[in-house]
């Protein structure tokens, strides 16, 4: 039987990407990974300029590219130390009280990855594994220079008549993202 060469341009692997196929890592807040329910790679919106034409504008490619919000689903847990890990966070930056919370949040110390002295220990890393169809790491998106802008509500309700564990979602900004493909001969 005669082996089929692939064809230029066609796919050569047919099975799809599948939603629940990831681990994501913040290395300044670990507690949130464990439990992570969700997370998105972000939209990227490119600019457009315009030449004036006495007909009609013409689109032309811009010059700056504007990466949306990296969004991050997690379930929390009863300790609220995950839930915890990013409000501290978001306060350290903010220091609502007083000029010495962000004193002492640039002197925390996270234990994953040493923070880099110049950026006064606010920011963060973080790394979503996308896994294939045989949950095998794929790609690494890697977010550079992540910090913490919206921590959603946590709602107690007593009328509630069915059990639902609570869920927050946190919302960063970054400076950028690569998508990076991890090589497996073999993963295991």
């Amino acid at each position: 039987m005669a082996v089929r060469k692939p064809v230029p341009g066609q796919i050569e692997n047919r099975n799809f990407l599948a939603p629940t196929g990831f681990q994501f890592q913040v290395n300044r807040a670990p507690k949130i990974s464990y439990f992570g329910q969700m997370v998105n790679i972000p939209a990227l919106d490119f600019n457009v300029a315009t030449q004036l034409n006495y007909l009609r504008e013409i689109p032309l490619p811009g010059t700056m590219i504007d990466f949306q919000d990296l969004t991050i689903r997690f379930l929390v847990d009863e300790n609220l130390e995950n839930y915890m890990e990013i409000q501290n966070w978001i306060r350290g930056i903010g220091f609502p009280e007083s000029l010495q919370q962000i004193y002492d949040f640039q002197r925390e110390e996270y234990d994953l990855v040493q923070p880099d002295k110049s950026q006064l220990n606010l920011y963060s890393d973080g790394t979503l594994t996308v896994l294939d169809s045989q949950n095998l790491p794929k790609f690494k998106i890697v977010f550079e220079n992540l910090f913490p802008t919206n921590l959603t509500t946590l709602e107690f309700d007593a009328t509630q008549t069915d059990l639902e564990y609570f869920t927050a979602e946190v919302t960063f900004k970054y400076t950028i993202y690569n998508i990076r493909e991890i090589s497996c001969n073999p993963c295991t």
